[in-house]
């Protein structure tokens, strides 16, 4: 009796197993996800690039003439004004070539005169006989001839006048007189020049105030603006209102703007880039000749727009999408465009529309087609201030945490 009471239970047990292994489980709540609900907007139309400074004016100061350098007139690396005396060369054989040729034009125009006295009264003989006309035409050719030699006497000594005031070496340009090349003593000019004909460098003199940058943009990202740009086209002619700002090279930003200065009109064909040059103030001589910057430049407005944080786009072979949550709460896919970022964010050119709520966080559990459950997105920057300071106005509330913590381990 005792075992057929157990076999019974035993069948009762099995049946009410059997029961409810037929129920199915309760479906799983839709994962939750946040989205931002986007707009058009315009943003700044905005280009990131690496230039390198150089002078506003640049002259080489070389000797012209041979001599031996007897001095240096300025101090290495302070600032000079156009004209003033920077090096002096030996004058002597100068100064006495040209008391030479001053001599020789004294005696040429003594010859002259003596000629042209000549001339005229030999002129005034030949209406009563005295003379004949092969004499006058003598005298007259004479005239000419003295006449002559006067005017290359007067350029040699002007020649030479040049050449002794070119033993004074003066600056072409004002600016920042650089290291000397040579020492006194040193034998410069002519008698050393290099093979392409030019003097014994001396110095170099630099206007750095203001300063160039120069720097390069690719045609195909020349294009891509055109398109970008707000009116169709960059316009770069109008360069005074293209502004640039600087960055020096640990990453401080520079405190004056410049603006475009030069654009050229040509493709380089050995790099595909645009050759660009912006004109920045220097007053304080931060900026330095051959130093590399990094520079932004405001091309003007980019409208139309949408600006979605950059962990919402994905990519796949087919290039950027975007998961949107559609009017019925589940997931779509959508291909978008992007070309340049703002801040933290991507701008998407083309692929989204007013209104469309986009995925930010838990795409990996967000699935096409399936339902999701929506939260609004909020950035980390402002999350983790209120975080921080609540964790800070609450120290007996983290100090009863703790407490708790350690009660629960001692258990």
């Amino acid at each position: 009796m005792k075992s057929r009471l157990e076999r019974v239970s035993l069948l009762c047990l099995c049946l009410i197993v059997l029961a409810a292994c037929s129920k199915k489980a309760p479906p799983p709540p839709p994962p939750q996800v946040s989205t931002v609900k986007v707009q058009a907007q315009s943003v700044p139309l905005e280009r990131r690039f690496v230039g390198r400074l150089s002078p506003y004016y640049s002259a080489n100061v070389t000797a012209r003439v041979s001599g031996v350098l007897l001095k240096r007139n300025y101090a290495e690396g302070s600032q000079v004004r156009a004209g003033q005396l920077l090096f002096e060369i030996d004058p002597t054989f100068y100064r006495a070539q040209l008391d030479n040729d001053l001599a020789i034009l004294a005696q040429d125009r003594a010859t002259y005169i003596n000629d042209h006295i000549t001339a005229e009264r030999n002129r005034k003989l030949l209406p009563v006989g005295s003379i004949s006309q092969q004499t006058v035409d003598n005298s007259d050719a004479a005239e000419r001839s003295a006449a002559a030699k006067v005017k290359a006497d007067e350029a040699t000594v002007q020649s030479a006048r040049i050449s002794l005031d070119y033993t004074r070496v003066t600056a072409p340009i004002s600016g920042i007189a650089g290291q000397q090349q040579v020492t006194a003593g040193a034998v410069v000019g002519s008698s050393t020049t290099d093979s392409g004909g030019n003097g014994t460098l001396l110095t170099t003199i630099q206007q750095i105030d203001p300063m160039y940058v120069n720097f390069t943009i690719s045609s195909a990202d020349l294009a891509t603006l055109q398109q970008s740009q707000t009116g169709g086209t960059v316009d770069l002619s109008q360069q005074n209102q293209v502004s640039v700002r600087i960055a020096l090279p640990n990453g401080a930003a520079y405190g004056s703007a410049g603006t475009l200065d030069f654009s050229d009109v040509t493709v380089n064909a050995s790099t595909g880039a645009v050759n660009l040059r912006a004109l920045v103030a220097n007053p304080q001589r931060r900026l330095l000749p051959g130093m590399f910057v990094s520079l932004t430049v405001d091309f003007g407005r980019q409208n139309d727009v949408f600006l979605v944080p950059q962990q919402a786009l994905l990519r796949d072979t087919t290039g950027g999408y975007m998961l949107l949550v559609g009017g019925d709460g589940k997931v779509a896919r959508r291909d978008v465009e992007t070309v340049n970022s703002l801040g933290n964010n991507w701008i998407v050119t083309h692929g989204l529309k007013d209104g469309d709520e986009v995925i930010v966080t838990g795409v990996q559990f967000a699935h096409e087609g399936a339902p999701v459950k929506t939260v609004a997105w909020q950035p980390p920057a402002a999350a983790s201030p209120g975080s921080s300071g609540a964790a800070a106005s609450s120290p007996g509330a983290a100090a009863s945490s703790a407490a708790a913590a350690s009660a629960g381990m001692a258990k």
